[in-house]
């Protein structure tokens, strides 16, 4: 495999703090000779562990590009113990058009792992994380929230794992982010995940859904924040005292029946709160044909007892969106 095209801009193994680019070079019609330049930013202070923290994976989340560009902005390395990479505009073709995916090659950079650099602009920014910056990391926390499409109860979230010890670390790190609800996620398709590519090097992972809508408030902002800063306390890269709201609920996602999926396109109503409870059977959704009237919608009933942990954002749905997402909810997220 050829090395990758990106160059960086800061010296990883530097003390102090350095703003700077990782540059790829592209080529299309507005600019013969042009660059990608994704922002980022490496504060280190001696030896210690390394943190990669990453926002702007998919362009209309906006909860982690904010916390980490201000993160950016105010970390000193007399604070710092080791590394922190910040990334706050992991996916930046993306994040420049508050799009899901990039304009460059409609790379949905969390389903492009581990990433080509003889790919696209997507593929080849996937690749230098997979073979640069993930090996380099101890501990790595990606920042979600549910973009234009969706509004997700705020968590942090870790994986079951085949390697239980690794488990338990990504989930203390999950506890530790300090989220109103931990989760025990399941992904519908987690082969070309982040997730899946830094958890496969054996690091500790949490990953997070913060919101959603296409926008950030003060109260998601605000959250995201605390928990970066918890999150780096608990990489030992910060010291301090943790900054939890109090009591944490715990779900587990056990497999795809969390999903509940349209068959139908048309205008979207939902009859279950978000964060709500509902039971197995339970109305949860109608679908309506705006081509007609007279017509009755399409039905949607909960596949579990849970939580509801997302809802589609926009009415107007197509067939195969998630319209809806339960979760159990459970006393304790630890094996055994």
């Amino acid at each position: 495999m050829r090395a990758s095209p990106i160059s960086a801009s800061v010296d990883f193994d530097a003390d102090g703090v350095q703003h700077g680019f990782l540059n790829l070079p592209i080529s299309v019609d507005e600019s013969a000779w042009g660059a990608v330049m994704v922002p980022i930013t490496v504060v280190k202070n001696g030896e210690g562990p390394t943190a990669l923290l990453t926002g702007g994976n998919h362009g209309d989340e906006y909860e982690g590009i904010l916390a980490l560009t201000k993160l950016a902005q105010r970390l000193d390395a007399a604070q710092v113990r080791g590394r922190v990479i910040i990334a706050p505009m992991m996916n930046t073709p993306a994040v420049s058009v508050g799009r899901r995916t990039s304009p460059l090659d409609r790379g949905n950079m969390n389903r492009s792992f581990p990433g080509d650099p003889s790919g696209g602009p997507t593929a080849q920014i996937a690749d230098y994380f997979n073979r640069v910056l993930v090996p380099m990391c101890d501990y790595a926390l990606d920042l979600h929230s549910g973009g234009r499409t969706l509004d997700i109860i705020p968590f942090a979230a870790a994986h079951r794992l085949d390697d239980h010890g690794q488990e338990a670390r990504c989930l203390a790190g999950a506890l530790s982010f300090g989220a109103p609800y931990v989760v025990m996620m399941h992904e519908l398709d987690a082969v070309s995940l982040y997730d899946t590519a830094v958890e496969r090097q054996g690091k500790t992972f949490v990953t997070t859904e913060l919101g959603g809508g296409g926008t950030a408030t003060p109260a998601s902002l605000e959250l995201t924040e605390r928990g970066v800063r918890n999150f780096l306390i608990h990489s030992g890269n910060l010291e301090g005292e943790y900054r939890h709201p109090g009591r944490q609920t715990y779900l587990e996602m056990p497999d795809a029946s969390c999903y509940v999926q349209s068959e139908h396109s048309g205008i979207l109503e939902l009859t279950c709160a978000l964060g709500g409870e509902v039971r197995k059977g339970e109305l949860v959704a109608r679908v309506y044909d705006p081509s007609r009237t007279g017509a009755e919608p399409a039905c949607y009933h909960a596949g579990r007892d849970g939580v509801v942990l997302a809802r589609r954002f926009p009415a107007l749905t197509a067939m195969g969106d998630t319209i809806v997402v339960i979760a159990e909810r459970v006393d304790r997220l630890e094996r055994g």
